[in-house]
């Protein structure tokens, strides 16, 4: 029996969110069985770098692992601006130990760095020097891709990583990971979403 927790996935939401990164993911999980649900520090309103507001479904502190599928973190100028952010790290570190996934894109990735938790999987982001300002000690584990998933050690969850650029295959990976698509209609969704391949749409179609 499927629980609610499996099909729900957590948003983090704080100013200068870049609403742009995670716009395929959160679209194409709705249209697949998933409740897609906000979290901000508090229950205040943010604003998106996009200048839009949007009123958080809950609070950072009222978020369980237990409760969701994933936890999806996207790039915000606070990442690079001081310990505003944080929280959110220290609570995907969480989402992590309790075998839940871990989804995050551009300055997220600096923010997990910094938490310490990508010093041991393997990982990518905008860029390798990107990751290397941020002083971890993960150099080593970085991969040269679009976006990137580590499947963690047994027990613990996946992360998924991906640099500002990649929102489609950002997308892919956590389709992939969280199963929403068979790996032959993925391949047709990022066909069709990554390179215009409208061929693609009858697979998706399943015709």
């Amino acid at each position: 029996m499927t629980s609610s927790s499996d099909r729900t996935a957590h948003l983090a939401v704080y100013d200068t969110f870049a609403d742009w990164e995670t716009g395929h993911t959160t679209a194409h999980l709705a249209q697949n069985g998933y409740t897609v649900r906000t979290v901000g520090l508090t229950r205040e309103p943010v604003t998106t770098m996009g200048g839009l507001r949007i009123q958080p479904d809950l609070a950072l502190d009222e978020l369980r692992p237990q409760d969701s599928a994933l936890l999806i973190l996207t790039g915000a100028s606070g990442w690079d601006a001081g310990d505003g952010l944080a929280p959110f790290a220290r609570t995907a570190r969480g989402f992590l130990d309790a075998g839940v996934p871990v989804a995050a894109i551009c300055g997220a990735t600096a923010g997990l760095a910094r938490e310490g938790l990508l010093d041991d999987r393997a990982h990518t982001s905008a860029i390798s020097f990107y990751l290397a300002a941020t002083g971890y000690a993960g150099g080593a584990r970085y991969v040269d891709a679009d976006a990137f998933t580590d499947a963690g050690a047994a027990g613990s969850g996946g992360l998924i990583t991906a640099g500002p650029t990649e929102p489609v295959a950002f997308a892919r990976e956590v389709f992939a990971l969280l199963g929403v698509y068979d790996a032959k209609k993925l391949d047709a969704w990022y066909r069709l979403f990554h390179d215009s391949d409208a061929s693609a749409y009858e697979v998706l179609q399943g015709e």
